[in-house]
This record gives C-alpha cells, sequence and structure tokens, in this order.
C-alpha cells in the first residue's frame, strides 16, 4: 500500500480523490463575476465597480459601493439564514416574504410615537400604546414569526403536508393578514429607539453576527448534527433515536422568527411599514442559499456558502446598476445564475458518487 494510501479491511483513502469543500467554488465564482463586471465597467464606462481609480477615496477600495453591496444583502441574507437551514433539512419555505409583511405591519403597529410635530399622530394605531421601549415592538414581531414557522413546522411535521403546500399556504395567509391589519393603509412614524435598529450600517452588522452564530451552531451543537442528518436521510435519522417532527418544527420557527427580524430591521430602516413589503423576498433568499452551495436535495450546505452567496448576490444587482441596465435584466441574469447553481450542485454529486 502506497505511503498516500492506507485503510481498514481493504479500505484505501486515495488523496487524489479528496474533494474540495463546495465553499471554496462559490468563492471563485464570486471573484469570477466581480472580474467580468471589473472589464465590463473599464470597457464600458471608463472605471471600475469596487476599485478607486481616481484618487476619490483615499483608499484603493470604492467604500461607498462596497457599503451599498452588503446592505442592499444584509436584510434579505438574514432570511437567507433560516431557508439555509430549511433546505438543508430537506425542505423549502416559501412563506418568508408573506411573514415579512405581516410583522413588519404588526411590528410598526407597537413602535409608534405619541406625538408628531407637538400634535397628536394621526396614524396612530392603538389609542394610548405608544412610545414604547424598542424591546416591546421586537418582541412581538418575533412572536409573530415565531408562530408563522410553528405553523409551518406542525403542518410538515405531523401532517405530512408536503413542505411546497404547507409554505404556500402560510405565504397566502400573511399577506393577507399583513393587507387586514390596517385595511391596507401603511404605518409609520416609530420611535427613535425603534428607528436606530435599521440605522446605517446596522442592518449589516446583525447579519454579520446572526451568520457568525448560526454557523457555529450548525457546525458544533446536536441542532446542526441532526439537521444535515436529517437532510441526509430522514428513515435512517428517526430509526437512530432522532425526534425528527420536533427537530423539524424547531428549524421552521427559527426560520420564521430570522423572517420576523428581518422584518424588523427593513420597517426600522425604511420608518413604515407596508403591507406589500418583502414580496419576492422568499425567492431572492432561496437564490442566495443554492448560489451558495446549499444542495436542494437536503443533507449538505453551509451559513458560509449562503453569506458568498449574498455577496455574489449584491455584485450582480450593483454591478448591473453600475453598467446602467434595466432591472429585468438582473431578474434574467439571476434566474440563469439560479438554474446553474443547481445544475453544478446536481454534477458535483453525481462526481461525488463516482469516487466512492
Amino acid at each position: 500500500m502506497s505511503k498516500n494510501q492506507h485503510g481498514i479491511g481493504g479500505l484505501t483513502f486515495d488523496s487524489k480523490k479528496k474533494a474540495r469543500a463546495p465553499e471554496w467554488n462559490v468563492f471563485f465564482a464570486l471573484l469570477l463575476i466581480v472580474v467580468i463586471f471589473e472589464g465590463l465597467g473599464q470597457a464600458l464606462m471608463g472605471q471600475s465597480l469596487l476599485f478607486d481609480t481616481g484618487d476619490r477615496f483615499g483608499t484603493i477600495f470604492n467604500e461607498a459601493r462596497l457599503k451599498i453591496i452588503i446592505l442592499q444583502v444584509a436584510i434579505i441574507g438574514i432570511i437567507a439564514l433560516g431557508s439555509t437551514q430549511v433546505i438543508i433539512l430537506g425542505g423549502i419555505d416559501l412563506s418568508p416574504g408573506s411573514v415579512v409583511g405581516v410583522t413588519a405591519m404588526v411590528a410598526m403597529s407597537f413602535a409608534q410615537v405619541g406625538e408628531i410635530n407637538g400634535m397628536a399622530n394621526p396614524k396612530l394605531m392603538f389609542e394610548g400604546i405608544y412610545n414604547l421601549p424598542v424591546i416591546l415592538p421586537v418582541l412581538v414581531g418575533l412572536c409573530v414569526g415565531i408562530l408563522a414557522g410553528a405553523v409551518n413546522g406542525a403542518l410538515i411535521a405531523y401532517t405530512k403536508i408536503p413542505p411546497f403546500i404547507a409554505t404556500l399556504g402560510m405565504m397566502v395567509t400573511a399577506r393577507g393578514a399583513a393587507k387586514w391589519w390596517s385595511k391596507g393603509q401603511p404605518i409609520s412614524f416609530p420611535t427613535d429607539g425603534y428607528a436606530a435598529l435599521g440605522k446605517g450600517m446596522m442592518p449589516v452588522v446583525i447579519f454579520i453576527l446572526l451568520a457568525i452564530l448560526f454557523h457555529l451552531i450548525l457546525k458544533y451543537t446536536v441542532y446542526g448534527k441532526h439537521t444535515y442528518a436529517i437532510g441526509s436521510n430522514e428513515q435512517a435519522s428517526r430509526m437512530s433515536g432522532i425526534k425528527v417532527e420536533r427537530h423539524k418544527m424547531l428549524v421552521y420557527t427559527i426560520a420564521g422568527a430570522l423572517a420576523a427580524l428581518a422584518a424588523v430591521v427593513l420597517s426600522s430602516k425604511n420608518l413604515t411599514a407596508q403591507a406589500g413589503m418583502g414580496v419576492m423576498y422568499e425567492l431572492d433568499a432561496i437564490a442566495m442559499v443554492v448560489i451558495g452551495g446549499v444542495s436542494l436535495t437536503g443533507g449538505r450546505g453551509s451559513i458560509l456558502g449562503t453569506v458568498l452567496g449574498a455577496l455574489i448576490f449584491g455584485v450582480i444587482i450593483s454591478g448591473f446598476t453600475f453598467l446602467k441596465l434595466d432591472a429585468y435584466y438582473q431578474e434574467m441574469v439571476k434566474g440563469v445564475i439560479i438554474v446553474g447553481a443547481v445544475v453544478l450542485d446536481q454534477f458535483r454529486q453525481q462526481r461525488a458518487a463516482s469516487r466512492m
């Protein structure tokens, strides 16, 4: 047996067949996309997308554009952290966008000020409920998301309804509840404490902290091990003693809570809540997850991959804006990238199977 091979009972390890971590593939894709936009920018605009070529900022990078790239994906990125766990579990969640809408409406209702320029707030939702400490509307919003996620999880785990149907039902119901809450009228004028949650780079800080937290949870805790195990083989997980139904409900509940937190940050950033908030956010979140290398068949993927997928998403959006191309081109390219990512995932699975 060569020094590169060792094994027990006739099984050998060949270092040449060692697979590269899928996150590296996503990282290289990010670099390639940056290079493409840099080339197009120099050829068509005479400018760089990410670098300071005119000594305008005093640094090598265009800091303003970097901030924009990160900011525009941070809130959907929070949702994508929940979607990552759901998809690793082997499920799917179509409801986060609608949960964002209803949560924003409810949370903002409890975050309003009592007076505007010395006059009573004409848009006050509840008489006598105003100027509350910021923690209260945040907790109310989180409870809305937790409830929605728990309902999703219970339907999927205990009634065996397919995740697509269960979360589609929640998507429609939550959007209707968002419109019903204030009869379709926007809710505005939050307290300073609530407005501070979405001010400046706070959405990015929240996203990064949550990404680190859930990366550690998925990698080093029993919760993470059970999530990967169920996504890989649900029946084997059940036979090994994992309480599959309870764990599914927990994962969907966490996803609902993260969607609710995204809604709180979004409504705080915009200083208003509208029933139409969050439309298509669930698809953008799933796109980030898939681009990040999380397998739609379950059992594989990581938070790090999703973060890289979010950055790819941000670079594409900013790149198209930088090149002054219409928004519908972004949608077409995003669709192509999503399909391409799934095709690559299937190809990667086939190669992995051939190595065994």
